[in-house]
């Protein structure tokens, strides 16, 4: 293993040490007591047992309690009391138990949590096959044994594991660039370039392969490092790959948009690292081989790729986690076992969604349900237990946030969901009838397209996101800036029915832009802010406006105004 010391990191980063939680100050004591009660239970039982009267009292136990054909494949009694496996089981259960105590495992590089599952797997070590080994070989062992769960052992593993976190993190870069496919001259052999392929994604068996995800996870974490978030668990990009999987061939925005990503059917998984990102992975490799990272690698870019759009905030992983884990609810009768009378669902939606089992984050699940609220979720709730319910299938709008890791923040794309209230309030002045086209702009997830007769309303959106969502629902759908497909669109509608972002004046920019669209003796409904009453906006329109409605979206304190301005 290449070393890498904490000085070298720190030129990189400055202080290594704070990307990495301490270690709590005592956590073997209470390992090394039950370690030796079980020890001393084994080897007591392992005495009396091979002892000649219990051995022949047990083989009868044995004989006695298999089946008839069984008795012929009883394990012999020596066999089974060999005291050596025994403890090794013994030593790969608590030497689990010492790595599950403390985060160093979550931080270990993908190769390093292969070598301790493979010595957690093989207690007693695995010798190399007679065609690996020779005496010029430099070790007979393919696996090494597990060492011996003593207490200054176990105190010196796990000291050197934690104080090696911020030596993991340089080993996580150079695995992934191990891990880059050599059969593909996309990929550069001096440094992380623009593209980089990873090849045999999925197994024989037609499954993700955990130990190809685990390097693309160490991928993962250390641009999560960089940009100052928590980690992704191993194993939270199985999911991620999974709807690449479903989606073969398309380009994805992956944590905010500092990766992009797509796989082939094939299993290969073709990946851009943002500019920036790449830079600070090469200056790791470059700290691992001073001499072999070409200095142009080693340079920091000049300006952003355009091509890599990058989001707000990006969700925790544990959020995201929770969303991928989501399962549908039964919405038909449901029959608990061959006995019983089938039992009535709890809804009817086949639309409705529940968290899966375990323990949760009740954080990370409050902010999941906001999420879920944000593209259509409704909240149900009986005698606790939590559903949610969607007049759609959410699960492209799922698979979205999944990927990309956001949701559209609400500052930089102004959404805020029109209340119920103020909604059927616009749609009872937007005098809709059956013969008009309508046009919602900057429709977010159909706050009041909703309310439109969807074989006439045309929606314009800017958001990926809720563009899935308005698509799921059933509407047509244009993926643009309102303000720019405006000025090159020749279509005209009858009603446009609008609440446009209120920042920076944009509403009087959206609104304009809204007129130039009705057809004659149309009509345009709009949410305005309060302070727009009474104004001549529209110099040609006629003008009506409600009352101030106080307060009118949640977590704001915006008042605001209905207009109703008709072309005569």
């Amino acid at each position: 293993m290449t070393d890498l010391s904490h000085a070298k990191l720190g030129d990189l980063v400055e202080d290594a040490s704070v990307f990495f939680a301490p270690a709590a100050s005592d956590l073997v004591d209470g390992l090394i007591g039950g370690y030796l009660s079980e020890r001393n239970r084994i080897e007591h039982l392992h005495e009396m047992i091979t002892g000649d009267g219990f051995k022949v009292a047990l083989s009868h136990f044995m004989q006695g309690n298999t089946s008839d054909q069984g008795r012929y494949y009883t394990m012999d009694i020596d066999r089974l009391m060999q005291l050596e496996p025994a403890i090794a089981s013994l030593n790969a259960s608590y030497w689990g138990k010492a790595l599950s105590l403390t985060d160093v495992y979550e931080c270990m590089p993908q190769k390093r949590r292969n070598e301790w599952q493979e010595q957690i797997r093989n207690p007693m070590g695995k010798k190399a096959s007679s065609r690996r080994f020779s005496s010029e070989t430099e070790c007979e062992w393919e696996v090494h044994p597990l060492p011996e769960f003593e207490e200054s052992t176990v105190r010196t593993t796990l000291n050197d594991l934690l104080n090696a976190r911020s030596k993991f993190f340089a080993e996580r870069v150079d695995g992934m660039f191990r891990a880059l496919s050599g059969e593909h001259v996309t990929n550069s052999p001096a440094a992380f370039g623009k593209r980089m392929i990873v090849a045999n994604m999925i197994t024989s068996y037609d499954t993700i392969d955990s130990d190809r995800a685990g390097y693309l996870n160490d991928l993962r974490c250390v641009i999560a490092k960089f940009m100052g978030r928590e980690e992704p668990q191993h194993g939270d990009t199985s999911p991620l790959l999974e709807v690449f999987r479903r989606r073969t061939g398309e380009w994805y925005e992956v944590d905010g948009g500092t990766l992009r990503m797509k796989m082939y059917k094939k299993g290969t998984c073709h990946i851009e690292v943002h500019p920036e990102m790449a830079w600070r992975l090469n200056a790791v490799l470059a700290s691992l081989y001073p001499a072999a990272i070409p200095a142009s690698f080693r340079t920091k870019p000049k300006a952003t790729n355009k091509q890599h759009k990058v989001f707000g905030r990006p969700l925790p992983f544990s959020v995201i986690s929770m969303l991928a884990g989501m399962r549908s609810e039964p919405n038909t009768p449901i029959r608990r076992d061959r006995w019983s009378e089938p039992q009535p669902p709890i809804t009817q939606n086949p639309h409705a969604l529940r968290f899966d089992y375990g323990v949760r984050n009740k954080a990370a699940q409050e902010e999941a349900e906001q999420v879920l609220a944000m593209i259509g979720g409704v909240r149900r709730n009986k005698n606790a237990y939590v559903w949610f319910e969607f007049e759609f299938s959410p699960r492209d709008a799922l698979d979205e946030i999944i990927v990309s890791g956001c949701v559209p923040d609400q500052k930089s794309h102004q959404f805020y969901p029109t209340p119920e209230s103020v909604a059927t309030k616009v749609i009872e002045l937007a005098d809709i009838d059956e013969s008009h086209t309508c046009l919602e702009p900057s429709a977010g997830v159909g706050g009041l397209a909703d309310y439109l007769p969807k074989d006439r309303t045309r929606c314009i959106e800017l958001s990926d996101l809720h563009c899935k969502v308005l698509e799921a629902k059933g509407f047509d759908v244009t993926q643009a800036d309102f303000l720019t497909w405006a000025c090159s669109t020749t279509d005209r509608f009858d009603r446009v029915v609008m609440n446009p972002p209120f920042s920076d004046g944009r509403w009087s920019a959206h609104l304009h832009a809204a007129a130039g669209l009705v057809s004659q003796d149309g009509q345009i409904t709009a949410v305005l802010p309060a302070g727009a009453k009474n104004k001549d906006l529209l110099p040609g329109f006629e003008l009506t406006w409600s009352r101030v409605i106080e307060n009118a979206f949640s977590g704001t304190t915006a008042s605001v105004v209905i207009l109703t301005a008709r072309r005569p």
